[in-house]
């Protein structure tokens, strides 16, 4: 499974394999590090995958910090006066699979859903384990946990400089990111966040149309100007450096990566936005690249959804009065070229900015009226592989995956690089 999961990586380790038994509950892990700075770990209870983790996650956690801190302080790697490695620099770019097997009268979950592990004894049995058989493997292959070991201080030593642009990012300080805040945004009048949508608008000029056809007490509108960054192959203090994600952040104001909490967003639908065309998809998977990696859990509460603007519009005068259908696919055109009847126009939308604001409030923004696609994560392996296929700095993966999965037209042009 972590072999799955780690297609095509940059692998710094061989899978490490840990299993064990104690107080009847059976541990079986397997982990992997990448050169990546994303961490990958999924949690099963009784062959049950547990989504939203559990005591099982935090022991496993535990016992992977404190058996990295104690070998890096052994070998001199951790001087005296270094702080501690924190947990997220010891899961930097780790990919990992905790599997373990319940007895009925130890089992507690959490919730209704059973998607997080709440048994108490789970935490110390997996601790237990986890640090016994990791802390041996070390010892016996120090060459790897020495280069393990290092990756680690180098995420620590961004660590804190990160944390401060995130804080800065979050809280809006600075008058250098207020003044490019107060240049773009469009805030809704509501204070009531489980009301109000964030539009992230592609380009000035359907930002602009978005603004005058808004629903103003609802919808806040955010024009996305320059360069969205690829976050699957960026560190954190350079992500945090992109002029676009940082306003993006600042605007949610809830935090991003690990201090990101999802019930301080804002806004209870974030919705993109974007020219039906190839430019405007490839935006769309930056973004939802960005928020799968560092605001996950904002995709899990179902607050983030993609706007389906309309790819042709048919109409015909007939005297002062004009009739007009909108149309999303090629079968709706026809349908739609048909119900009109002859003497029709169509004009084809080659961008947002085509459509005045009374239009793009028709089709894309009324609330009665428009089309969202809810962005979710059904199958956490396969999402986790395409990002990385996808996203990732290898090109000839990504290429056998468009060749092997994208039909192709004499017309197209596209670039993997």
């Amino acid at each position: 499974f972590v072999e799955y999961l780690n297609y095509e990586k940059e692998t710094l380790n061989k899978i490490i394999s840990i299993e064990g038994i104690n107080n009847e509950i059976e541990v079986d892990v397997a982990m992997q590090f990448t050169s990546g700075y994303q961490e990958n770990t999924l949690s099963f209870v009784n062959l049950v995958r547990t989504s939203d983790g559990g005591t099982h996650e935090t022991g496993f956690r535990t016992a992977l910090t404190r058996t990295f801190n104690e070998y890096a302080r052994k070998y001199g790697l951790l001087k005296e006066k270094d702080k501690n490695l924190e947990g997220n620099d010891v899961r930097e770019g780790l990919s990992a699979i905790i599997s373990i097997k319940v007895p009925e009268h130890f089992l507690q979950f959490e919730g209704q859903t059973k998607s997080k592990l709440g048994t108490p004894e789970a935490r110390n049995v997996v601790d237990t384990v986890v640090y016994e058989k990791l802390s041996y493997y070390l010892e016996e292959n120090k060459e790897t946990a020495d280069t393990l070991v290092k990756k680690m201080i180098k995420a620590a030593q961004v660590r804190d400089a990160a944390r401060k642009a995130r804080e800065a990012a979050r809280k809006g300080k600075g008058n250098r990111q207020e003044k490019i805040l107060s240049g773009k945004l469009a805030p809704a009048q509501s204070k009531d966040r489980k009301l109000k949508e964030l539009y992230l608008v592609e380009g000035d000029s359907a930002g602009g149309s978005a603004k005058q056809g808004r629903d103003r007490k609802y919808q806040a509108i955010l024009p996305l100007r320059g360069k969205v960054v690829n976050t699957e192959k960026a560190a954190m203090a350079d992500i945090l450096k992109n002029e676009e994600i940082a306003t993006i952040i600042n605007t949610i104001g809830a935090g991003v990566g690990p201090d990101f909490n999802e019930k301080d967003s804002n806004y209870n639908k974030v919705i993109i936005m974007t020219d039906a065309d190839t430019d405007g998809a490839h935006i769309q998977i930056l973004l939802l690249t960005f928020f799968y990696r560092y605001m996950r859990d904002l995709i899990t509460a179902g607050k983030v959804y993609i706007a389906l603007p309309p790819l042709y519009k048919v109409s015909k005068k007939t005297g002062k009065k004009e009739e007009i259908i909108y149309a999303w696919e090629d079968d709706e055109l026809e349908a739609a070229k048909k119900k009109i009847g002859r003497g029709y126009t169509v004009q084809r939308y080659k961008g947002l900015g085509e459509m005045n604001a009374s239009q793009l409030w028709e089709t894309t923004m009324n609330p009665e009226t428009r089309t969202l696609i809810q962005v979710t994560i059904d199958d956490a392996a396969i999402v986790e592989r395409r990002v990385s296929v996808l996203m990732g700095d290898k090109v000839e993966p990504r290429r056998e995956w468009i060749e092997q999965n994208v039909q192709f037209t004499l017309e197209d042009n596209y670039s993997i690089d």
